[in-house]
């Protein structure tokens, strides 16, 4: 392309159907073709051969700035090519690199810092060469839909931090939503995506600093929630572990010690299930008439256990 000219020439294929304003926190999604502009015109890459159209939320520092800059010039629907200089384009090889390796399974996926560059290359023969030779690209964008930001629900990673507490408040009365009408798997899923959040928060604070606290505090009822679905699952250890964790952060927590000692119980932990269901009772004197039954129930588990064995025993003999 001429330095003294544009360093992106547009040239509309096919009209668009609406014209949407754009702003920070848009999402647009589109298909897209990268061509070389040699007298072949290359192809690079097919976001139709690549398996799904490219997501992109405007204003969250996308690797490719011209992306974000051309697709702002179009409509709804619209088709058309972008000739755009070899500044703009530096970042082509690492972008495309990403976009090939997530179709990949994990193991596959090779990570690409400066110094494997250097010696290996970015692992695909065609972007080793661009990388190598950077060159004016051609982009055929068609746009597929745009969607403001109140439009659509947000990823994680886009929230604010006050946002992402009320996302944790909403899926949590979704897994409670879930659990009333017996879907197990939905309310698991919420539970752990609300968890999740809370981790992320937690790793911005200080351990037993107030906020970090707050934060830990909020996270043990999801902890707890994910328990009692994974003991309608007879997943014993996952009970077990969750409740382990939520004793870190309150090692009082009465439903805690209840609720792991039927997980030890349900995995024959008959001694761990009798001291949690123990402990659970000296915290709560109310719940001594169930925890009797819970230490009842324990103890003819274990006679069957033991006739189990003597039996397996007398028949080695």
């Amino acid at each position: 392309m001429d330095e003294s000219g544009p360093k992106i020439v547009k040239h509309i294929l096919h009209a668009g159907t609406k014209v949407v304003p754009f702003r920070d926190g848009t999402k647009v999604k589109f298909h897209y073709q990268t061509h070389k502009c040699d007298e072949a015109r290359t192809l690079i890459d097919d976001s139709r051969t690549q398996g799904k159209p490219m997501e992109l939320v405007l204003g969250k520092k996308f690797k490719l700035d011209v992306w974000e800059s051309i697709v702002q010039e179009m409509a709804l629907h619209e088709v058309a090519r972008f000739r755009c200089d070899k500044s703009l384009v530096v970042q082509y090889p690492f972008v495309s690199k990403t976009i090939r390796d997530a179709q990949k399974p994990r193991e596959e996926r090779k990570h690409c810092c400066g110094m494997t560059v250097q010696n290996e290359g970015i692992g695909y023969r065609d972007l080793d060469e661009l990388f190598g030779n950077p060159q004016d690209l051609e982009f055929t964008i068609e746009i597929l839909s745009i969607e403001s930001p109140d439009e659509y629900e947000k990823e994680s990673w886009q929230l604010s931090d006050d946002e992402k507490l009320l996302r944790v408040g909403k899926l949590r009365q979704q897994g409670n939503a879930a659990y009333q009408t017996n879907n197990v798997a939905a309310a698991l899923e919420a539970y752990s995506y609300a968890t999740g959040i809370i981790e992320q928060l937690m790793l911005k604070e200080k351990p037993d600093e107030p906020e970090w606290v707050e934060l830990a505090q909020m996270k043990i009822p999801l902890l707890l929630n994910y328990s009692q679905c994974k003991l309608l699952e007879k997943d014993y250890y996952a009970v077990i572990e969750h409740c382990t964790e939520a004793l870190k952060y309150d090692k009082d927590c009465v439903k805690a010690y209840f609720r792991r000692g039927k997980g030890h119980a349900g995995a024959w932990n008959f001694d761990r299930a009798r001291a949690d269901f123990q402990r659970a009772a000296e915290l709560e004197p109310a719940l001594q008439p169930t925890v009797a039954k819970e230490l009842a129930k324990l103890q003819e588990q274990q006679r069957l256990r033991d006739v189990e064995d003597k039996l397996k025993y007398q028949k080695l003999f």
